[in-house]
């Protein structure tokens, strides 16, 4: 049964969910009609959704059990967002292609530390995750 702040906690999530995918909606509405936004709203319209799923997964990240590995990954690719979002935001600032790289380079480590299984991940019980222990020459 889950706790009142755990409610709490879902509920917000799912809230924030919400907002952000009406957000990329406003953004593709955008890309049909560009004519009823003022000039640069593109700018913002795709950065939001970037920066607040960086802020709903920190926060969904602090409500389950993870390791301190894991929660350096959670961090990094909270940051691989925000650095995205920055570059979406200010497109013509002098690091902007600064950002968008370091955005790469945090997006390719997170990915590669996937496919390595580093580290190993602490099983997320909202949604049934167990462990299934070390078997013998598993293979894709």
């Amino acid at each position: 049964m889950l706790s009142r702040l755990d409610q709490t906690r879902k509920a917000f999530l799912v809230f924030l969910g919400e907002a952000i995918l009406g957000s990329v909606g406003m953004l593709f509405i955008w890309d049909a009609f560009p004519q009823l936004f003022p000039a640069r709203a593109h700018d913002t319209l795709a950065s939001f959704p970037l920066a607040m799923i960086a802020l709903a997964y920190l926060v969904y990240q602090c409500a389950r059990p993870h390791s301190r590995m894991e929660l350096t990954r959670a961090i990094m690719l909270a940051f691989a967002f925000l650095f995205w979002a920055a570059n979406q935001f200010l497109p013509n600032y002098r690091q902007a292609t600064l950002f968008n790289d370091i955005a790469i380079a945090l997006f390719v480590l997170e990915v590669f530390l996937v496919i390595i299984g580093l580290p190993a991940a602490t099983p997320d019980k909202s949604f049934a995750e167990t462990f299934e222990g070390k078997s013998r020459n598993r293979r894709f």
